[in-house]
């Protein structure tokens, strides 16, 4: 059997990847009366005279909700809540195996924003954290905005802030390995949807050089029509030098090519172009261009988003630990300077002498990640004054 096969015949025998455990047995009448009625009262009041108190007498505090209405899961795009559900428990079993997170899956059936943010808004006491996922851009933008300004816990869309730390990371250890400047680099982003948006936003704050964004259109330039919000928004910051073109166009001269988009889309002639390219062609399964085809065109350093390559680079590394710092202190949310931090610990993991063109990032599996990531994003935020204890 393929993988495909293999899988479905796991999660026909699984039924479901994930269960609900107490965590502790109920065998007697004593744990009866203590895990339900009548002591359960006890916390209840607790709780009702101190709110902060819910995070301590309930399993909030280590508990996410991880949410989508189903409009942009993986690469199958529009599949809906019920189809995407596979999808979140999966994200919940990687929560818990590689960051001790319990997580819930929640899918939504609705694409209305102000039902979506509703919905979400009004289960939000039941958790420590939001993680959103697999929301179709541009509602995700919004959709998130929203659920920021109304909830006092950590709301993460992962797809874009997950996927940018990630590629933040490896772009650093990239740049040592090839002896780029940060400050000094053009990196070209073809994708500008939640991810590419996320990861360009992410980079510029970095202070890594020039971000281009292309799109369906090509180049996207400040002043150009038909731009949605979150595109209109990073075309202030972005495309310095004000070019305009098609990606191939942009690649001309680039440092860097980071794809978000669709399979097949850059050639080795156009790296051929570039200057000693970092190439992480994304799109899964089949990215923008193989590597052994950017390996022709002479790029220095390669990654995809698959696991059968060198250099994965995949946002698992990233939100179990981005989640687990965040609960350690109770934050009321992830900020710019915690993301940036998070790629900066990520980085490190790569000891400097082992540092090389095929390993610039820990393997996926590494389940010493996540720690490190919680400690960084943790410090953070305590030293941003947004912990809570």
């Amino acid at each position: 059997m393929d993988v495909n096969e293999q899988a479905l015949k796991l999660h026909y025998d699984l039924h479901g990847k994930i269960e609900v455990v107490t965590r502790r047995p109920i065998e007697t009448r004593e744990d009866l009366s203590l895990m339900y009625t009548p002591g359960v009262a006890e916390p209840c009041r607790v709780i009702v005279q101190n709110y902060e108190e819910s995070f301590r007498l309930t399993r909030r505090s280590n508990l996410v909700a991880v949410i989508t209405d189903g409009s942009a899961v993986l690469g199958l795009g529009d599949i809906g809540p019920a189809a995407g559900m596979p999808v979140m428990e999966g994200k919940c079993a990687l929560f818990k195996a590689f960051a001790g997170v319990d997580a819930f899956p929640i899918c939504v059936d609705t694409k209305d924003v102000d039902k979506l943010v509703e919905t979400i808004y009004l289960i939000s006491k039941s958790f420590g954290g939001i993680n959103l996922e697999d929301i179709a851009a541009p509602r995700c933008f919004e959709v998130e905005r929203r659920l920021k300004e109304l909830c006092d816990i950590p709301v993460f869309h992962d797809d874009q802030h997950g996927t940018a730390i990630v590629v933040a990371a490896a772009m650093l250890n990239a740049a040592k390995v090839t002896g780029k400047t940060l400050g000094q680099m053009k990196i070209v982003i073809n994708g500008a949807g939640a991810a590419g948006i996320a990861i360009g936003k992410l980079l510029i704050s970095m202070g890594f050089g020039n971000i281009v964004m292309c799109d369906l259109g090509g180049i996207i330039c400040e002043g150009d029509q038909g731009l949605n919000a979150g595109q209109e928004e990073i075309s202030h910051i972005s495309n310095l030098k004000h070019e305009h073109g098609t990606l191939a166009d942009a690649l001309k001269g680039a440092d860097a090519f980071v794809g978000v988009s669709r399979p097949n889309l850059v050639t080795a002639q156009m790296v051929s172009t570039m200057n000693r390219g970092i190439v992480f062609a994304m799109a899964n399964p089949t990215p923008e261009i193989m590597p052994d085809e950017a390996k022709k065109g002479g790029a220095a350093v390669i990654g995809t988003g698959r696991s059968d390559f060198p250099n994965q680079i995949n946002n698992v590394l990233v939100f179990p630990g981005v989640f687990k710092g965040a609960l350690a202190v109770r934050a009321r949310e992830i900020t710019e300077g915690m993301k940036m931090r998070a790629a900066r610990a990520l980085a490190a993991l790569v000891p400097e002498d082992k540092l090389s063109a095929d390993y610039i990032l820990p393997s996926a599996l590494d389940k010493t990640v996540a720690d490190a990531i919680a400690d960084a994003v943790a410090q953070e935020a305590r030293e941003q004054g947004i912990a809570r204890i």
